[in-house]
């Protein structure tokens, strides 16, 4: 029973009465003086200049569910931005068409720029806040140039920290390490322009530093983010370049997105973590270091040569998987195949493994993984490597019946019901996720699959991600990706997996495959074979454990899975785990846990998400806040995801009743009308009520100019010149405008630090 799975995101400034900004910005026509009762949207405005900073901002939003309007600044048909554009009223109500406002920089329009005026404008009136996406260290915000003391350069490598305030703050599901990506040491994949706040700030501004990093040959810390706050204008001051993948970026993105709504939005964010365990109860067959395939496995290219060996659990694996999994507040999903375990007991006359799993059931979530694992999509031609599908007489391709398909899974249910395991019908992951389409031999789903799934009440049913990374419909049932792990079904010993690991990622000339050669632009190669005694804990488990704590921390509630081989023998999963595990619990606070769900759960997740980002890209889903009532409308049987300070309510026809689940310390949750009501509404309290504008209590605002200084002596060692006075363009070296991928000299810096 050999197995092959190797397959490896209001009013309008009290109608501006200073003359200067009158000068410069017109007010709407109908505009009204802003009030305590003016209306926001719940949509933030992007100013894009299509750098890596924007960019990835607007991916959080796009990944947690946040409305938001783009202006592209080279789009030469672009909307003026103007009173116009920023505000009007509704129904007599003055509106603010966005509740935050995200820029490239601090100022990316021409100087005197009336679009910059009317933005300053118009966060003043309706207490707006703005994200400055990537901007240089100096005065305009509230900051020293980044010279004595003061750093400008790369930042790889290097350990940045949250301070107090931040963690007070937007930043409270942070422990206060922010960790730095050095990927590869031969690229620069970071840069900042580290700053002390300006020691006399203009009349009434304030500069608050959130994250800070050390600065070389200083005492001092440099300014990484900071809240700078100035005539009535608040901004997040970010110092630093990066991109929608590095670490650092995301694990700041949920308390940017935060900080900029003021803790009251649309979408939310979590961190999901779930561990599939494939073929409990089946034996694996194991790799050959010889041949350099995998005997027994009829799909390799060792197809007709018998199994030299193979792996399964033992009641004492059994005992090590319940001790982890209570020494770290989890639960492992076992994807079991009933048939191992018949077959266990035909040819000895009993099964421990069993036994041991039938003692320790309510330990584990257990997933129909079919019975005997059988490849359920075209009838295999293994006599070709690869394999190959069989064509009927008239050339068309043999399938695997549907009959065929629905026993599989309706007789490992049975067989689970019969041995008192708890399982959910509607779950399903098929051997090898066979019968949906398998490039390059099957491009089509097994035509029977649907209409099998539906027949067994499979609702959700596992795919590939690294085949097809979204889901999508198969008949009634909905698929569920999951991430390959580079952890090996047919591996049980650490040497097994690292010389298979060899074979794959090494050239021929270094005696590999060259499979890494043959396609360099998917596969990184290797400059030479990994030890066998060293190589899986110095680079295989640490780059594992790296990409998957990627995927935790990238609001993906998608399933790893690996295989039950990997928690027999050398337990080779475990490394993995415990650095996964170890890495988080170093860098989030205990309100932020791992969210840990099972396959049903994922897929309504999933489903729900593609509901709702298509009604708010539909502009049928939108969102508003007066004072502390929140209103929601989305498309009849659209739930709608939304973040809220803790204390929110959800306002009934009669009554209140709770709204969301506490997470990261606020609420944050999927929330329908309530009964007889055609949208949702949110009752904030009133320490979670974001503050009116100063200007909505009667006093006209003006905007502010920007201090101005000069830099107490000449640039440190280290440093450069402060930039000419005027200028927006901070540093965005290549390897931050692109994916940088973990070299080996970047994994050895893993070793003995934070993920």
């Amino acid at each position: 029973m050999g197995r092959r799975t190797l397959g490896r995101r209001t009013r309008w400034a009290a109608a501006f009465t200073a003359a200067g900004l009158l000068a410069a910005v017109a007010p709407a026509a109908g505009a009204h003086a802003a009030t305590a009762a003016q209306r926001i949207d719940l949509r933030v405005l992007v100013v894009d200049d299509g750098g890596p900073a924007t960019a990835a901002i607007m991916n959080e939003m796009d990944i947690s569910g946040t409305p938001y309007t783009v202006v592209k600044l080279s789009d030469g048909n672009r909307p003026t931005i103007n009173a116009a554009f920023l505000s009007g009223t509704v129904n007599g109500q003055a509106e603010g068409r966005f509740q935050a406002v995200v820029l490239p920089n601090n100022d990316p329009f021409a100087a005197g720029s009336a679009e910059m005026a009317a933005l300053t404008g118009y966060e003043q009136a309706f207490g707006v806040r703005q994200v400055d996406a990537y901007t240089y260290a100096q005065p305009a915000v509230g900051l020293n140039y980044a010279a004595d003391p003061g750093y400008i350069g790369s930042l790889d490598g290097v350990t940045g920290t949250v301070t107090a305030a931040g963690l007070a703050g937007a930043f409270r599901y942070l422990k206060g390490s922010l960790p730095f990506e050095d990927n590869d040491p031969g690229v620069v994949e970071s840069y900042g322009y580290l700053a002390t706040p300006l020691a006399t700030q203009a009349a009434g501004a304030t500069f608050t530093p959130l994250a800070t990093a050390p600065i070389p040959g200083s005492s001092s810390p440099g300014v990484l983010a900071g809240e700078y706050d100035h005539g009535g204008v608040s901004e997040l001051v970010l110092t630093f370049a990066y991109n929608q993948y590095q670490q650092q970026y995301r694990l700041l993105a949920r308390g940017i997105v935060d900080w900029m709504t003021q803790g009251v939005h649309l979408g939310y964010d979590r961190n999901y973590y779930e561990q599939h365990i494939d073929d409990v109860f089946l034996p694996d067959d194991r790799w050959s270091s010889t041949a350099k395939c995998t005997p027994g496995d009829a799909a390799s290219a060792c197809n007709g040569t018998p199994a030299e060996s193979t792996i399964r659990m033992t009641a004492a694996d059994v005992a090590y998987a319940q001790q982890w999994e209570q020494a770290h507040n989890f639960t492992f999903d076992f994807l079991f195949n009933g048939g191992g375990s018949d077959e266990q007991v035909a040819g000895t006359g009993s099964d421990p493994l069993l036994t041991a799993l039938t003692s320790a059931k309510t330990s584990f979530r257990w997933v129909n993984h079919t019975y005997d694992h059988p490849f359920l999509g075209c009838v295999q031609n293994t006599a070709t490597v690869p394999w190959s599908c069989t064509a009927n007489a008239d050339g068309s391709t043999a399938w695997v019946s549907e009959s065929t398909i629905q026993t599989s899974i309706t007789q490992n249910q049975q067989w689970a019901a019969k041995h008192g395991f708890s399982t959910d019908r509607t779950e399903l992951v098929t051997g090898e996720h066979s019968g949906l389409a398998t490039l390059p031999q099957q491009p089509v789903d097994n035509p029977n699959l649907a209409p099998a799934l539906s027949a067994a009440g499979v609702r959700w049913t596992g795919s590939d991600h690294s085949r097809e990374a979204d889901q999508r419909a198969v008949g009634s049932a909905l698929t569920v990706p999951r991430y390959p792990m580079n952890v090996y079904y047919n591996a049980g010993h650490t040497n097994d997996e690292v010389d298979e690991y060899n074979w794959l990622y090494t050239s021929t000339a270094q005696g590999g495959s060259g499979l890494c050669t043959a396609n360099p632009a998917t596969t990184t190669c290797l400059p030479a074979p990994l030890d066998e005694s060293s190589g899986y804990s110095g680079y295989i488990a640490p780059l594992e454990a790296r990409i998957d704590l990627g995927h935790i921390i990238d609001n993906s509630p998608l399933p790893t899975y690996a295989h039950q081989s990997n928690l027999a023998e050398d337990r080779i999963l475990y490394p993995v785990l415990d650095q996964i595990f170890g890495s988080y619990a170093e860098l989030f606070a205990a309100d932020a846990p791992i969210v840990n769900l099972r396959e049903s759960a994922i897929g309504t997740e999933l489903q729900q998400r593609t509901a709702w980002q298509t009604a708010v890209k539909a502009g049928t889903a939108a969102g508003y806040r007066v004072g502390s009532t929140v209103t929601i409308t989305s498309p009849s049987g659209v739930a709608a995801q939304v973040t809220a300070p803790t204390g929110t309510v959800q306002q009934q026809l009669l009554g209140t009743s709770a709204f969301g689940s506490a997470y990261a310390g606020e609420l944050s949750g999927w929330v329908s009308p309530g009964l007889l009501q055609s949208g949702v509404t949110l009752k904030l309290n009133a320490a979670g009520t974001p503050a009116a504008p100063a200007a909505a209590a009667g006093t006209a605002s003006t905007p502010s100019s920007s201090p101005s200084s000069t830099p107490s002596s000449t640039p440190s060692a280290g440093s450069s010149t402060p930039p000419p006075t005027g200028s927006t363009t901070p540093v965005v070296p290549n390897g931050v405008k692109s994916l940088v991928p973990l070299t080996v000299a970047g994994v050895s810096k893993l070793i003995g630090a934070l993920l």
